[in-house]
């Protein structure tokens, strides 16, 4: 399955079936009112935390099955599996928060973020 990483997808295992995932604009809207958030900082700060039940586990994956094409609700992902089994649930909200919020993944050297005044560049060395 192709996804585009920089469109904020990622694809999943679920179930013995690939998934795209992707938290679009109403996938998030949809997560700030499960989780009474009021704007995407507070959607942020909760799940920076790292502390995510497995309720929210399914509740960000749902969303992300929906954002991605899939119509399903949480019951749907509540039944899943996935190797790697609560662990493997987990890895895929942090993959799909990452690449949603623009967390650099720390091997991705596709593309480096541009150097800040003083810093070193990792790729050029320079500062």
């Amino acid at each position: 399955m192709s996804v585009n990483r920089r469109r904020g997808e990622i694809a999943a295992r679920l179930d013995g079936r690939d998934y795209r995932l992707c938290l679009t604009l109403g996938a998030l809207a949809e997560l700030e009112e499960a989780f009474a958030a009021e704007d995407l900082n507070q959607l942020v700060q909760r799940f920076g935390t790292g502390r995510l039940s497995a309720r929210d586990l399914a509740a960000i994956i749902a969303a992300g099955l929906r954002g991605g094409g899939t119509q399903v609700n949480e019951e749907d992902v509540r039944a899943m599996q996935c190797e790697g089994g609560a662990a493997g649930f987990a890895q895929i909200v942090a993959e799909l928060l990452a690449v949603t919020f623009g967390m650099a993944e720390e091997n991705n050297r596709e593309n480096p973020p541009m150097p800040q005044p003083g810093e070193e560049h990792p790729s050029l060395g320079t500062r």
